[in-house]
Parts: C-alpha cells; structure tokens; sequence
C-alpha cells in the first residue's frame, strides 16, 4: 500500500448526513458559548464584611468580562466595572508575556479577566490592557494608576491596601494607591533576569502563579530572581508569516537546565535585598510560599526528583532557614496549593501528607511537631476550600466515591479529630467563603441532571439567594450513566448513549480519553458531557475510563504509572472497555474509535500504534509525542531522569511504535502551541511517513494549546465527527442514525 500523509488545512465535506432537532446549531453554540461557561459568574470572592459577593461575568457568547456585584442582604445585582467604561472604548492589547501567563492559568477571557480585593474589602484592583485602575467599592470612584515602565504583569495589594506591587519589564516596583507614586525595589531585570516572576515550570506544572509575596505588615517583599540563561531557548513561528520573527521561550526538557530561582527580601522603602539562604543544588524547586500574619515566613522546596521536600521558615532579616518539616516519597511527591496553611497567629499549620496511603490533613506546631491527624485516608479528602479559625474547623472538599465531590467540616482539635459532611446530594460540591468569615458563602453545585447552581447560603447551609447567569441552556441533559466495572482493579466508567437510545442495536463506541495524571474524565457534572452526547446523537456509544495514573483513587493507583506513562494506564482502558461490552452487548467492539487532546492526545495515538485489533480510529490532539520534548518538572516526575530510566521513556514514546499504525489516525495540533510544541505532531507525522504510513494532519495554524477560538473549535469537531464516521459507520447505518434522530 503506498503511503499517503493527508494533510488538511480546512473542514472536510461530511460523507454523512447528520442528526437534525438540536444537534443541527449545536457545534456553534457549543463554540461561541465556550462550552456553554459564558455568561456564568467566574473568580467569585466574598468580602470581608460579608455584605456583597463579587465575581466577573461575561456576556453568554462573549469572552469579554465585567465585574459584578451581588447584595444578599436585598439579591440584586449591580455593575461595578466593565472593560469598555476602563478603556474608553478602546481596543485590549495583551504583551506576550501577559498572554502566555495566561496560557499558563487556563484563562481565555478577555476585558477585565482578573481583579484582586484589599484585604478589608474596600478596593479592587483591575488591570486591563496593560493599565491599572482601582474601584473604591464605597463611592464608585474609579482611577487609574499610571506610568511610564512597562506593562504592569501579576499586580498585587499589600495586605494594608495602600500600595500595589507589579513587575514591570522585569523588576519589581511599588506603587503608592493614593498618590500615584512608583518606586523600583529592584534593577537588573530584563532578557533572561527577572525579580518577581514565577518561572515556566512553576506556573505550568507546581500552580504556582506568584514570583512575588507581601509581607503581613505591608513593610517587605519576598521576591524570587529568575535566571534562565542555561535553559534550552525554543521558538515558534507563523508558518504562513515566513517574514514574521518567531516569538522565543525558554523552555526546559527533561535531563537538561532549569531555570535558576533564588530568593530574595526587599524593603519597601528600597535599599540592599536580603538573599534567602537554602541548599538550592539539593532542592531546586521553589514549590511553594507562605507569609501569613503572626506566622514565620515559609517556603516550601523540592529536589529535582521530586521524592524530598522541605518545609523551610526563613528569617526575613537575616534569610537565614530552618527546617519545620521533611516529606519523603519513593516515587514522588505531589504539591498541594496553598500548604502549608499557618493558623493561630502563627501557634500551628495546616499540611496534607499521602504518608497514609491516601491524602489526609494534619496539624503541625510551630516547629513543625505532629499535632495530630486529623482525617481518615477513607474520606476521600482533595483540598482545604476555608478555614474557620473561630469554630476551630476547616472546610473541605473530599469523598469517598472518586466520581463525586462533597463538602466536610473537619475539627482542628487533634484530640477529637472528627468530619462531618455538609452536603448530602450527589454531584460535585464546591464552596467560596470569606477570608476570615463564615456567616455566608457561596454554594456551587453540579450533576449529572444537568443542574448547575451558584447558590448563597448561610452558616447553616439555608439558601438566600443564587448569583444571577446569563449562560445559554444546552436544551438537553446528557443520557449519562456512570458505573462501577469489574476489572483488576476496579474502574469507574461514563457511558453515554443516544437519547433515543435502542438496546436492541449496536453501536460503534468512541472513546473519550484522558487516562494521565491530574484529571479525570468520570465525575458526576453532566457538563463534561454535552460533546459525548453529541458524538452519540450521530449514532455512537461514547465512553470514558479513568485508570491508573488518574487521581482521587489513593496513592498507590495513581503512581501505578511511575516509570512508564502507557503500559498499565492502555491495559485499563482495554480491560474495562472489555468488561463493559460484556455488561452491555449494545457496544459493538469491532467498531471502536477514540479521541483525545493533550494526554489524551498522547493516549489516542498510543492505542491506535499498540492495541490496532480494538482502536480502529482515533483523533490525537496536540500529543506529546516524545517525552524527552516536554517540560523537566511534569515528566521527570513520573519517569524520572532520562538517563536513569532509558528503557522506561523508549516504552512511553510514541515514536517507539511509530511503524505499527493500522488504524486510521487523524493528527490535530495547533502551531502556536507553547505547552506542547508543534514540533510533537511534525516528528510523529515524519516518522508516520518515513514508515510507509497513511494518516491525516491538521494543523491549526496560530492555535495554542486551549485553541478557544469558536470557528475554530466548530471546524475541528466538524472533522471530527466525519473521521469517525466515515471510518467506524457504514453508508447505511449512518443514514440509519440520521433517520431515527428525526431527519
């Protein structure tokens, strides 16, 4: 056969009629609503006083955001800002830097797409477009601080709310809110220097999105030097502007240089920093850091491995350390945000450990002693949402069906430790609280009946009001079910099939995969399964399986995966795909296809290359194609060091396996993409080739790795769509489909 690498810059023509009523808008609708999350209050904060909740909303086919105040005392809702009132009109311009920050928090809004309360609630900071404006929330008043350094990028008010604290072009400045005055702390900066910036590893893999912390009294910073002159610089290029300069990034691959990160305490009134003195060859990574009220100013450090982490106090006079505490794992150490969390004016901290076979929360003292455990691994526990230091309690999210999130109160006495469970319905359970209150908070709810609420509650769980949405209803709620499978070990399933769903039929089944650390495709929010309901409506089965390696199922199924990222994550997708066919006779295995984008990117293009007798189409979506092309901190997490693990990154590149494709793979990658480069797609697709291969390749010029574009997003599950169809449905079973849909 000769081999033919396909490559489609455009939406192909469908072979195949598609089902009409909903389905017929839906692809745009789904697109311009970004996935119908427009129009929902975002970044929700509740002041101090408690007599307003805040939050940014845009409009339901927009990205750009306003920022909104809701009263629960009366429940009405009022503008405080909008980013066509800040900039006079005017067009938003982002720099790079601002975008690619951006890029690493997931953030596709545009207008006013972040802002930052004072601690006492009466100020809000708006940076748009590179400007900086700040809302008195008493009159109204709005102004602008201006300047004449560069864009503003990651401001912040001092816990006082007298000045706000930027980097600009590189260093850190200050900024005095009432006068307008500037002050540069630090110099140098610039190029491959910067003082205040968290690097690419930080904010990408540790979600540490801060290169700069206030002190309690306003009076120092705490900054962290970047010097990236010893990573490896990457460039991306317009592939149709060869005239056009490619944009560089540094960007560190497994086994070679990290950027250096030192940390440094500056007065605010200026003068000499004071460097933070820590082993800095022996735990590299900067991973966390804390400077609470009362509380010794803390960092938390890793080694390269990720095995050992210390829990350092600094004396921010001297820089001198102290160890509190030393956290070992054998296979590596997972981060947690914002731990360690000091409470008690400093008497005690809040840590979370896997020490237990599963994470559980623990108290420490000032020194870092073990007060007391005080959860079970058995709850399920995920995250801290508050802190209620008056009631000695802690509110979390936790639950002991992985599918489910559920919200707990947790005593903070180490001699009575208890959890007692706040929500009862199942779903996914969310909270906002207050700093340092706890009369009101915000409930958000979801589930798999397609409810999905932003309630305000009282202490005592009663409703008060719901935060107003302008989102637009999909018209339907997903025919979702979510199972237990029996394999080895035991999977959790969704399965969705067609609305009109006929259990005397089989159908082809597409899988909807992940199956990599950090995310799971099975929870019970019917959100996440409104474009499996789609793909159904064409005449599918869609199935997701989350296996070992994905999180929320203890410590010892998630680092199943230590040292080889597909060989037991592939044998659980086939085992509970098998195992659910068994249970459901509806599911045709000779037809199977599968999709994905990022692991599950990598992941499609692993079973389509190992496991062609199942997985007979796929859609590979930005891949990592070659594990030693990505980023040191993700990777060398799970397969450690590639010259300590040679054998395991052969097994777990795709490239390995490159001469074995069977199936019929269409390849998705957008060239912009500064997380998985394109370079991913372009080795795969030459070592396709190079192989005597047939495959498609679709590059998405300009796209990064979000790709939120809505035209674009709409062409790229049109072409879906038509793969799978084209390949796993006859002429006549399509049509078939078609009919019963009401067509």
């Amino acid at each position: 056969m000769t081999a033919v690498a396909a490559i489609f810059w455009g939406s192909s023509v469908s072979l195949h009629a598609e089902p009409a009523d909903w389905t017929a808008d839906f692809l745009q609708r789904y697109a311009e609503t970004y996935r119908f999350s427009h129009g929902r209050p975002a970044a929700i904060v509740v002041t101090p006083q408690e007599d307003a909740i805040l939050y940014l909303r845009s409009g339901p086919r927009s990205f750009v955001r306003d920022l909104y105040s809701f009263d629960p005392a009366t429940g009405k809702e009022s503008v405080l800002a909008t980013a066509d009132k800040l900039l006079g009109g005017g067009e938003e311009s982002l720099t790079p830097e601002e975008a690619a920050r951006r890029e690493r928090m997931r953030v596709a809004a545009r207008g006013i797409a972040s802002f930052q309360l004072s601690k006492d609630g009466d100020q809000v900071l708006l940076p748009i477009s590179g400007r900086l404006f700040v809302l008195n929330r008493q009159d109204g008043k709005v102004t602008e601080l201006k300047s004449d350094a560069g864009d503003p990028l990651d401001p912040q008010f001092s816990p006082g709310g007298k000045s706000i604290a930027c980097v600009r072009d590189g260093d850190l400045y200050v900024i005095d809110v009432s006068s307008g005055a500037e002050r540069r702390l630090t110099t140098g900066g610039g190029g491959l220097i910067s003082h205040g910036l968290a690097e690419f590893v930080a904010q990408e893999e540790m979600n540490r999105m801060h290169g700069f912390w206030w002190s309690p009294d306003s009076k120092k910073i705490a900054y962290q030097e970047t010097d990236e002159t010893g990573v490896e610089e990457l460039f991306i290029s317009d592939p149709a502007n060869p005239s056009k300069p490619p944009q560089s990034w540094r960007y560190p691959r497994p086994g070679r240089a990290n950027a250096a990160v030192r940390l440094a305490v500056v007065s605010v009134e200026g003068g000499a920093p004071r460097q933070v003195e820590w082993d800095r060859e022996q735990f590299p990574y900067l991973a966390a850091v804390t400077w609470a009220k009362g509380a010794p100013f803390t960092i938390v450090v890793q080694n390269r491995r990720q095995t050992e982490e210390l829990i350092l106090a600094v004396d921010d006079r001297t820089g001198v350390t102290r160890e509190l505490h030393r956290e070992r794992d054998d296979v590596w150490l997972n981060l947690v945000d914002e731990m360690p969390r000091w409470i008690d004016d400093g008497k005690s901290f809040l840590w979370m450990t896997e020490r237990g076979g599963a994470w559980q929360l623990e108290l420490r003292g000032p020194t870092g002693d073990l007060l007391g455990t005080l959860t079970t691994p058995e709850l399920g526990l995920r995250g801290i949402v508050a802190v209620h230091e008056d009631r000695n309690e802690a509110i979390v999210v936790a639950g002991e069906n992985p599918t489910e999130v559920q919200l707990y109160r947790v005593s903070l006495d180490p001699q009575n430790p208890h959890a007692e469970r706040i929500t009862t319905e199942s779903g996914i359970h969310g909270g906002v609280w207050a700093a340092d209150g706890g009369g009101i908070y915000v409930h958000s709810f979801a589930n798999l009946r397609g409810e999905n609420r932003l309630d305000v509650c009282r202490s005592d769980g009663e409703k008060i009001g719901t935060l107003p949405s302008v989102a637009e209803a999909p018209g339907f709620v997903p025919n979702v079910t979510i199972e237990r499978v029996s394999a080895d070990p035991e999977l959790y399933a969704a399965i969705t099939r067609p609305l009109d769903f006929n259990k005397n039929k089989q159908y082809p089944v597409i899988v909807s995969v992940y199956g990599g650390p950090h995310a799971q495709t099975v929870v019970s929010n019917s959100a996440k399964y409104l474009l499996d309901q789609w793909l159904a409506e064409h005449g599918f089965i869609v199935v997701s399986i989350d296996g070992r390696g994905t999180p929320s199922r203890g410590r010892e199924f998630e680092r199943a995966i230590h040292g080889d990222f597909i060989t037991l994550p592939l044998k659980d997708q086939v085992a509970g795909l098998k195992a659910l066919a068994k249970q459901h006779p509806e599911m045709d295995l000779d037809r199977v296809g599968i999709h994905g984008w990022s692991f599950g990117g990598y992941f499609t293009a692993m079973a389509l290359l190992q496991q062609p007798e199942l997985f007979r189409v796929g859609v590979a979506g930005a891949p990592v194609v070659d594990w030693a092309d990505y980023d040191t901190h993700y990777t060398e997490r799970y397969l450690g060091l590639p010259d300590e693990n040679i054998e395991g990154y052969r097994r777990s590149n795709v490239l390995t396996y490159a001469d074995r494709l069977a199936a019929k793979l269409l390849l998705v990658h957008g060239t912009a993409d500064d997380n998985v480069y394109f370079q991913h797609s372009v080795k795969l697709a030459d070592a396709l080739f190079r192989a005597g291969q047939p495959f498609e390749f679709l590059p998405l010029r300009g796209m990064t790795h979000m790709t939120p574009e809505p035209l674009v997003n709409e062409r790229l599950h049109e072409r879906m769509i038509d793969h799978f169809q084209r390949y796993l449905q006859p002429q006549d079973d399509a049509a078939e489909g078609a009919a019963s849909s009401g067509k």
